[in-house]
């Protein structure tokens, strides 16, 4: 879809409009952004889901046998779930769109969007008067009503330091008051977009509340520091090191004076502005899986002709639940895919294809590369065959 297009999941905005006025500056409630919608699953099998090994799982009670805002992490089992009460929990679901293919299909609406800023989508279950307290995210997220309904309120935006209540496992304001007319209740297929550190919070109308988040990578600036420098270090020679050659004599030995500090300053700034290692250093920290052991590698080497036969034959790969991809072009003839977290060299036209949503088939063996590339990304386990997934 055109840019330009009016688009309903956006309440008429184009995807220009939108990115230009509200995206990380206001919030936007949009009635109706999913026409007639139906929610993936059903409040009983988030909870099944959360039973699961393996998958993050979180209860929240407001009202908890050990004290206000008691936080439990799963999984968990039919008996947690018969004993609480009958108001006043949460039940959150990080990832649904790794498991459930209908949910991760949603993130094809969010096309204006990078995808390697998309990061997941949350379900939370909230029983009557549930909640997890007024709050804030510090990244952008679209909440979608699933099923039921949810009273949001917002607060708008706070700084860094306000005050949360000490104590629990939550990041609760300890003051919230409503700005303006920021008051609505939200019915399934309603939508409210947030930017970052915009106070909200959320409460259950009914008792079959359901309300999908989709959030968005954004790391932190201490992340990103930390981890640009340790990417580069590990490229760096040991030779690279403090130089003061020239320097004039120091008026006192003992003083670390400007002029060494400056030097230090240099060879810091120095090193970290480059910006070919700093595209791949980003490529690969945005790509990373955010849970890795889903991504299950082979036990045997993949044989590329085996590969190629297996296409021809009409069989077809598919990218793993939580893989993910982007790609950025070094010259007119070389790219670099970043998959789950590694970077491989390729012709551009393959290394758009993988990043893209179309499918994994045969004509793909027309690009360059493009076999031993499948092989790899099968062996890596961030693609599987499609037969395989289906049996899962």
């Amino acid at each position: 879809m055109s840019n330009d297009t009016p688009r309903q999941l956006l309440g008429g905005l184009t995807a220009t409009e939108f990115l230009r006025d509200f995206w990380q500056r206001k919030p936007l409630l949009i009635r109706g952004a999913f026409a007639d919608f139906e929610c993936p699953l059903d409040p009983d099998e988030l909870a099944g889901l959360a039973c699961e090994e393996g998958v993050e799982a979180r209860l929240v009670e407001e009202h908890g046998a050990d004290g206000p805002w008691q936080v439990r992490h799963g999984p968990f089992d039919e008996r947690t779930f018969a004993k609480l009460p009958e108001r006043a929990w949460t039940l959150l679901v990080q990832a649904v769109d790794h498991y459930v293919p209908e949910v991760g299909e949603l993130l094809e609406h969010f096309d204006f969007l990078p995808r390697w800023r998309l990061d997941d989508i949350m379900i939370s279950y909230a029983s009557p008067g549930g909640s997890v307290g007024p709050h804030v995210d510090q990244y952008d997220v679209f909440l979608l009503q699933g099923s039921g309904t949810r009273r949001w309120q917002l607060g708008g935006r706070v700084a860094d330091d306000a005050p949360i209540i000490a104590g629990i496992d939550l990041r609760i304001l300890e003051r919230f008051a409503v700005e303006g007319d920021d008051d609505w209740v939200l019915e399934p297929g309603d939508m409210l977009y947030l930017p970052p550190a915009w106070a909200h919070h959320g409460v259950s109308q009914s008792d079959d509340c359901m309300t999908l988040s989709v959030g968005f990578r954004a790391p932190s600036a201490d992340e990103a520091i930390t981890s640009f420098a340790d990417y580069l270090g590990e490229q760096l020679p040991a030779s690279r090191r403090y130089a003061d050659a020239g320097m004039a004599p120091p008026a006192d030995p003992a003083e670390l004076d400007d002029a060494a500090v400056a030097r230090m300053r240099a060879l810091i700034l120095d090193t970290l502005d480059d910006p070919a290692q700093m595209a791949q250093w980003f490529g690969r920290v945005m790509t990373q899986p955010k849970y890795v052991d889903q991504l299950v590698p082979a036990e045997a080497p993949t044989d590329v002709e085996a590969l190629v036969a297996a296409l021809q034959d009409g069989e077809e790969l598919l990218r793993s639940p939580g893989s993910r991809f982007a790609w950025r072009a070094l010259d007119d003839d070389r790219a670099t895919l970043f998959a789950d977290g590694d970077g491989i060299d390729c012709e551009p036209t393959l290394a758009r294809a993988l990043a893209s949503d179309i499918p994994l088939d045969a004509g793909l063996l027309e690009l360059p590369g493009a076999a031993e590339l499948l092989a790899a990304l099968l062996d890596a386990g961030s693609l599987g065959w499609a037969d395989d997934f289906a049996e899962e």
